[in-house]
């Protein structure tokens, strides 16, 4: 069977068709089976970040600092050009280290997919595997350019400009983090592949991209706290995009081998 780079190759040549109802019925499916679980771990998440948060706030501006007025001053405060590039290269160190978190979510619906069992602990995998440093390095390229065009746009006051060329950098590299951790690409080699299947169908693409990020807010309809139950369906979606486009199965055993032998 083609490896995942030839298939990316007759993608170029040929193109490809996806069905929307296909990837959406995929992704709902997978998604009951890991909607409680996946919310479990990310509430979890949620209160030790946001004490760790706290905790960092307390430290560097003091206790008083904990007040609505000076959250709302920080949110507004204009940054100088050093203190932009401190938080540029911040938030995209941090992004890049949380980004075989994210991947886990995807681990967990692909042995959803394959009614494998899952845990806790698979949320970590690509932290133990050999996967971890082209996720990095993924989410770091991805990450530094978003940011870097976002700041210089927002530094002319130009707001929404720049989130929306952040949105579309998103969008573009979409299938990334997957063709790395399925397709067992390298990094670079990963974000050119998702920008070759984003652009030969960008239409159906962005539908699903669309449909993932407002199925993930759908938790805020009701009580702001569903919405961390609702956010992985983004990643249901994302990983039945990638499966609808491209065969997995010389990758999945090769993976959980790989896996496997990095935990053992």
């Amino acid at each position: 069977m083609k490896s995942t780079l030839d298939q990316i190759e007759d993608i170029k040549r040929d193109g490809y068709t996806i069905d929307f109802a296909t990837v959406f019925n995929h992704a709902f499916e997978n998604y009951k089976k890991v909607a409680l679980y996946s919310g479990l771990i990310i509430l979890v998440f949620s209160i030790i970040f946001a004490f760790a948060f706290m905790g960092i706030v307390v430290a560097y501006y003091g206790a008083s600092s904990l007040t609505e007025d000076f959250f709302k001053n920080l949110a507004v405060q204009k940054q100088s050009y050093i203190e932009l590039l401190v938080t540029t290269i911040v938030l995209t160190v941090g992004t890049a280290l949380l980004a075989p978190f994210g991947a886990g979510f995807l681990k967990i619906c692909d042995l959803a997919d394959k009614d494998e069992p899952f845990d806790f602990s698979t949320i970590f995998t690509y932290y133990k595997s050999s996967y971890f440093g082209q996720i990095f390095i993924t989410a770091f390229i991805i990450t530094l350019i978003s940011s870097s065009i976002g700041a210089v746009i927002d530094s002319f006051g130009i707001l929404f400009l720049g989130t929306a060329l952040s949105l579309m950098i998103s969008f573009l590299t979409f299938l990334a983090i997957p063709f790395v951790i399925f397709g067992d690409l390298k990094a670079i080699d990963a974000i050119k592949s998702s920008l070759i299947v984003v652009n030969k169908n960008p239409v159906m693409i962005f539908v699903l991209f669309m449909t993932g990020i407002l199925g993930s807010l759908v938790g805020l309809a009701g009580c702001c706290i569903g919405v961390l139950f609702t956010i992985v369906f983004n990643t249901c979606i994302t990983y039945a995009t990638y499966f609808s486009i491209i065969n997995m199965d010389d990758h999945k055993d090769a993976i959980d081998s790989i896996g496997q032998s990095d935990l053992e």
